[in-house]
């Protein structure tokens, strides 16, 4: 079955964080403007809606993680993933974004063509089945860069065998509980450091058994000076002192990785010395093969992670799996950890731009083949634009700044009468990897999925937000690399790339 087909001015894929945020902008920028979003899941919140094991909260704070127009007003700053969700139905509610979302509809296919000037969007409702088409002036994805039906984990040796439940972090069972359990946690990023000291607080005992540490440290739960602020400054203005705060802490903190990452090893281990047991082995299990910010630093909240140890709930082992027992799992030093329940807390899996396959006048895009103009729009692909937020600082950060740039534009091109805009690469311009210096395995495995980048401006990411406030929120829209036209008129798509 098929319906009418129904035209935008712009289609947002995806009402996670990003969709609500972009869709915000463009309201309070547009009044007049048609606009939709299309989510394949039955609720708005992108991942704070997927994600439901214990703990679950932000990896950074919320002053920088909140949306610029929209105060965080929650007392912690590192906040449970439920009052995150809260606060996107709030702004979703708030600016009417509720109303425009249009759920359990997966995006398939996404066709430009130049001579109709406008994007042909196929999707499928998740419910029934029903082919939906709409098309739309301008595609906005924000549909981040998680795979949302699968999550990754390696193949283990014997884990048919395992007696009791294996479970990964994306899909947990409402049902399990772990008290009284033995728990062996496998993984060592994010979702493992606050998933540990949840478990122990129900009452399980839990074993962590990592390949290889990440680097570890404890961020306060609430922060002294924005709740200060609150009670002297309106609530914008306390608000937007707190992100400046923070925004410069984590700034300071990458940069000085950067530069220096053994002085940065040696202060982390130093308050790692501090806050684990006197003589614990920081070497084998809080040591990484890399230097901080290769890949992002975990947040212990309030120091929880390390105070877990300290009381005897958190074992951490450091080594290799063999294989699984009936009873447990036997490492490659020949010990055997014994478990009720298994956590296979061993990633994500990536794809790009939610899995849709995008065609521009008859010919299919490769991503992988075109290179990111500003880190948000694609080389040969027009009125297009996408967000893939900071590695090293909050998501959000990025995502307000790209749908900042996207009003920008769609407002240039208003009054100029444009119809259509397209980056147009240049073969003089070198090609890198999206994500240089950044090596988590969940990138590693999917990196060559992505466009690349350039080697200079403007087609070169940066991993930096102040720089980036001045390129997206006040640099110029019109350059030598973007190209705009009037509609009706093809343009010559791709054939730089």
């Amino acid at each position: 079955m098929t319906t009418a087909v129904e035209h935008v001015d712009v289609l947002i894929v995806g009402a996670g964080l990003s969709g609500i945020g972009a869709a915000c902008h463009l309201g309070r920028a547009f009044p007049q403007r048609s606009y939709l979003l299309l989510e394949s899941r039955a609720a708005l919140g992108g991942t704070w809606d997927l994600f439901r094991y214990p703990g679950i909260r932000s990896d950074s704070d919320m002053y920088t993680l909140g949306y610029r127009f929209k105060p965080w007003l929650g007392d912690e700053s590192i906040a449970d993933g439920s009052a995150i969700l809260d606060y996107l139905r709030q702004t979703a509610a708030e600016y009417g974004v509720d109303r425009r979302i249009r759920f359990q509809h997966r995006v398939i296919r996404a066709e430009w063509s130049s001579a109709d000037n406008h994007w042909t969007v196929s999707a499928e409702r998740v419910d029934t089945g029903e082919s939906v088409t709409f098309t739309a002036g301008f595609l906005f994805s924000c549909s981040g860069y998680y795979r949302y039906d699968t999550g990754y984990t390696p193949e283990f040796s014997g884990a048919e065998r395992f007696a009791g439940v294996i479970v990964h972090p994306q899909f947990w069972p409402e049902e399990l509980d772990c008290a009284g359990k033995r728990v062996v946690l496998i993984g060592s990023g994010a979702t493992a450091v606050t998933l540990a000291p949840a478990l122990t607080a129900q009452g399980a005992q839990v074993t962590m058994l990592q390949r290889s540490p990440s680097y570890i440290v404890s961020a306060p739960a609430r922060d002294r000076l924005a709740l200060t602020a609150r009670r002297f400054l309106p609530p914008r203005a306390a608000y937007m002192l707190a992100r400046a705060e923070y925004v410069a802490i984590s700034t300071a903190v990458y940069q000085l990785s950067r530069r220096s990452p053994a002085g940065m090893r040696k202060r982390i281990r130093g308050w790692q010395q501090r806050w684990l047991p006197a003589g614990y082995d920081i070497d084998t299990h809080f040591t990484p093969r890399y230097n901080p910010w290769d890949q992002r630093l975990c947040l212990a909240r309030d120091g929880d992670f390390f105070r877990a140890i300290r009381h005897g709930l958190l074992d951490v082992v450091t080594d290799r799996i063999e294989t699984f027992t009936e009873t447990g799992l036997r490492v490659a030093s020949g010990s055997t950890l014994e478990a009720d329940v298994v956590i296979t807390a061993t990633g994500l899996n990536l794809q790009v731009f939610g899995g849709v396959e995008l065609i521009v006048d008859g010919v299919p895009v490769q991503p992988s083949a075109t290179m990111a103009y500003k880190a948000m729009m694609l080389s040969g692909v027009p009125n297009f634009a996408f967000v893939i937020g900071y590695t090293n600082a909050s998501w959000t950060l990025k995502a307000d700044l790209v749908s900042e740039y996207v009003v920008r534009l769609l407002k240039h091109m208003d009054q100029r009468g444009y119809g259509r805009c397209v980056p147009v690469r240049d073969p003089a311009v070198g090609a890198e990897s999206l994500f240089p210096g950044f090596t988590p395995g969940y990138v590693r495995r999917a990196a060559s999925l992505f466009p690349v980048q350039g080697d200079r401006a403007p087609w070169r990411l940066r991993m930096n937000y102040l720089r980036d406030v001045f390129t997206l929120r006040y640099g110029r829209i019109a350059d030598r690399a973007m190209r705009f036209e009037r509609a009706r008129r093809p343009a010559p798509v791709g054939s730089a790339d």
